[in-house]
C-alpha cells in the first residue's frame, strides 16, 4: 500500500515518470538492469536484496541508476553503510510529498539528499565493523556454528573465531549473541 501511495504521489510531479513499481529487491534489481532509470526509489530492508545491496551492485556494474532510500530506518550504521553503498538520498518515509518529490530531483542531478537530522547521525556512531565481520555476525545471528560459517564463507574455523573475537572487542560484547544484537540495534547489520 506505501509503495503504491509513493508512486501516485511522484506521478503527481510534472517532472517525474515512474517507470514501475516493485515488490522486493530481486524485482527491482531486474527492472533496474533491464530499464536502468534514472532513479530507484527503495527502501533498505525488503524481500530479496536489500536496499544497500541493490546500491551495492549498481555501484559494481557501472549503472547510471542513483539511489534514493524512503525508509523507517533512522539508524546511524544503516546511513553510513547506505553512504558508503553509493546512495545519494536517504530520507523517512514521514517526508513529506513535497520533500520527496524534491529529493528525486536532486538525486537524479547525481547531488546528495540526506534529511538534516539524519545527516548528524552519521557522525555520531562510526560503524566499527568491517564487511566480514558484518557477514559473519549475521551468520551467527542466525543460528550457524563456527563450523557452519566457516564452510558458508569458504573460511577457516580459526579465522571465523577471530572475526567473532574482533567483533565482539569493537562492540564491547562479551559473547557473539551480544555482538550481534548490539550491531542489529546500532544499525550496522
Amino acid at each position: 500500500m506505501l509503495r503504491g501511495a509513493l508512486a501516485t504521489l511522484l506521478s503527481l510531479a510534472d517532472d517525474i515518470e515512474i517507470i514501475d513499481d516493485v515488490s522486493d529487491g530481486d524485482a527491482a534489481w531486474q527492472l533496474v538492469r533491464e530499464q536502468e532509470p534514472d532513479v530507484l526509489v527503495t527502501d533498505i530492508e525488503m524481500p530479496g536484496r536489500t536496499g544497500i545491496d541493490l546500491a551495492q551492485s549498481i555501484r559494481s556494474h557501472n549503472l547510471s541508476t542513483r539511489v534514493l532510500f524512503v525508509t523507517t530506518v533512522s539508524l546511524p550504521g544503516y546511513l553510513q553503510r547506505a553512504l558508503q553503498a553509493g546512495v545519494l538520498g536517504y530520507i523517512l518515509k514521514d517526508t513529506s510529498s513535497h520533500e520527496l518529490a524534491n529529493a528525486v530531483r536532486v538525486v537524479a542531478r547525481g547531488e546528495r539528499h540526506v534529511a538534516t537530522d539524519l545527516a548528524e547521525l552519521a557522525w555520531t556512531a562510526p560503524d566499527p565493523l568491517s564487511d566480514r565481520e558484518r557477514q559473519v555476525l549475521r551468520l551467527a545471528e542466525a543460528g550457524l556454528t563456527n563450523k557452519q560459517i566457516a564452510s558458508e564463507l569458504s573460511l577457516s574455523v580459526g579465522t571465523v573465531r577471530n572475526y567473532l573475537t574482533d567483533a565482539m572487542h569493537k562492540l564491547n560484547a562479551a559473547n557473539r549473541i551480544e555482538a550481534f544484537r548490539s550491531a542489529r540495534e546500532l544499525g550496522w547489520l
